[in-house]
């Protein structure tokens, strides 16, 4: 019936005279993000190294927990935590999980996590010390 109206030749005719279609390759983006906790691990409050197995136990990879493969990778630099990405994957969860961690190490009360870069992060003390001296002054 399709043939009788005249709409099956069309389409055929389009089919042919279109260009093949082009396989477009995405080029490998590795994203590369710090972490760097100096302030504590010097001080003797955190433990770089649980830090760094924490992160490779809780990252998700395409909704699954401990499925980096070879897409994510963590490492460490004295104190500084690197997670290397080829997959998407934000800064932002980064510093979700970071504050995840500081809960559980019940550290969240004197730490909070600061983006001191466009790429990084850095684990800080408040400032509890200014807010004391302010007030001796009144």
């Amino acid at each position: 019936k399709l043939l009788a109206r005249g709409y099956a030749r069309p389409l055929l005719l389009l089919r042919r005279n279109m260009a093949p279609a082009k396989k477009i390759q995405k080029k490998k983006v590795v994203k590369k993000f710090a972490i760097d906790c100096s302030q504590p691990v010097d001080d003797g409050i955190m433990d770089a190294a649980s830090f760094e197995k924490f992160l490779l136990d809780k990252i998700k990879v395409n909704g699954k927990v401990g499925n980096l493969a070879d897409l994510v990778t963590v490492s460490r630099e004295k104190a500084k935590v690197i997670v290397s990405a080829e997959t998407d994957f934000s800064k932002r969860y980064l510093k979700y999980l970071s504050k995840k961690y500081l809960k559980k190490q019940q550290l969240r009360d004197w730490l909070h996590v600061i983006a001191n870069k466009k790429d990084s992060y850095e684990l800080r003390y408040y400032n509890i010390h200014d807010n004391e001296a302010d007030e001796d002054e009144d």
